[in-house]
């Protein structure tokens, strides 16, 4: 089993080759075996160039790959990563995920089975199976797709102004079960079957109010609305009932 921990837990005053020795060592790998190892490890998180350098001197995205290259030198066949890409640019981030893609679908006998907590729905998406948890317990475990068919027909999304107003209508509607805001649109969950009589109801009602619907339409859920409407505990209730 490999672990890459949120937390930078290198040492930062020993070199990356001088780190992936120590984790080496420490794991049991002989001189003749983690030397050749890390080398090749090195070249596929991209630091060969930099094994000499202190870990202290590395950008953050530099020492992630570092703590992941100590995390794969003994060959796991089990990687846990605790949240790896919490507080790192949106290109490292991306470079992050290359790495732990290529490393899942490696054909050559050393796939890596991955674990990955992550605040991040655009990262869950690119996983086999997602598990949603609350309180310490996992509420629904499936792959990303089927989590989200459980909202199909329920999501609505509403672009107008102004925003007040437009979110005080819809929570005011008896069959609105919730209203979030995504950047300039909201996303608006509904009561299962109601979706069409919502529609013609917000459009009025909104107008009514002084607003403005510039667009108001069904969409497909997305991850981060079932992650919202699993922090309900009323839905939470019934899906686990079922009664949806």
């Amino acid at each position: 089993i490999g672990y890459l921990s949120q937390r930078f837990s290198m040492y930062e005053d020993l070199t990356v080759l001088e780190n992936i020795r120590f984790f080496a060592e420490v794991r049991g790998l002989s001189s003749t075996e983690w030397l050749p190892r890390s080398m090749e490890i090195l070249e596929f998180v991209g630091l060969e160039k930099f094994k000499d350098r202190r870990a202290g001197q590395l950008s953050g995205g530099m020492k992630q790959k570092l703590g992941l290259a100590s995390a794969l030198v003994t060959r796991p066949r089990l990687l846990l990563l605790d949240e790896p890409t919490t507080g790192v640019d949106p290109v490292t981030r991306q470079d992050f995920w290359q790495l732990v893609i290529k490393l899942v679908g490696s054909r050559d006998g050393d796939g890596v089975s991955v674990i990955i907590s992550t605040p991040y729905m655009d990262e869950a998406s690119r996983c086999h199976r997602v598990g949603f948890m609350k309180n310490g317990q996992i509420v629904a475990e499936d792959t990303p797709s089927n989590l989200r068919a459980r909202l199909n027909g329920r999501v609505l999304e509403l672009r107008g102004s102004p925003l007040k107003t437009l979110r005080h209508v819809a929570h005011s509607d008896v069959d609105v079960e919730d209203v979030q805001a995504f950047g300039d649109r909201l996303h608006i969950r509904v009561s299962a079957g109601k979706s069409k009589a919502v529609l013609k109801r917000l459009k009025t009602e909104i107008k009514q109010a002084g607003g403005r619907v510039d667009e108001l339409r069904s969409v497909p859920p997305v991850l981060e609305d079932v992650f919202i409407a699993l922090s309900d505990h009323e839905y939470t209730s019934a899906m686990r009932a079922g009664k949806e």
